[in-house]
């Protein structure tokens, strides 16, 4: 296993998709489709890199991003959104966030950036 990631993000597909794709890359893979679940995996820990979308019907992944951050500052957090605002992004990397993906993004892209922050459990 490469690593343990949970992809946070509210579309069920994006989530499948991630979780197909990083699972035939060697990594483990945990969802959550809601800021409040994925606070609640992410306080359970145990990942290696936590994928973060915007946008959720009970907050913003910025807000996630921040309460993450206050107990855990050594998992990687890298954001994976359609969100293009300049501001966003700086928000985003000041709340804790080590990167920022702008979807749609190339698989190998996404692959290369999430291996960047993941060490191999090999």
């Amino acid at each position: 296993m490469k690593g343990r990631i949970l992809c946070v993000d509210d579309d069920r597909d994006t989530c499948e998709m991630i979780t197909a794709l990083l699972g035939l890359s060697g990594y483990e893979v945990q969802h959550a489709l809601s800021v409040g679940d994925g606070l609640a995996k992410a306080q359970a820990g145990g990942f290696d890199l936590i994928l973060l979308d915007w946008s959720f019907e009970d907050g913003t992944g910025l807000e996630l991003c921040r309460q993450i951050h206050a107990f855990d500052t050594k998992t990687p957090i890298l954001f994976y959104t359609g969100e293009i605002d300049d501001a966003a992004i700086q928000e985003a990397l000041s709340a804790g966030a080590q990167g920022y993906l702008i979807k749609p993004v190339a698989v190998d892209s996404l692959l290369q950036a999430i291996s960047g922050y993941v060490q191999s459990k090999d």
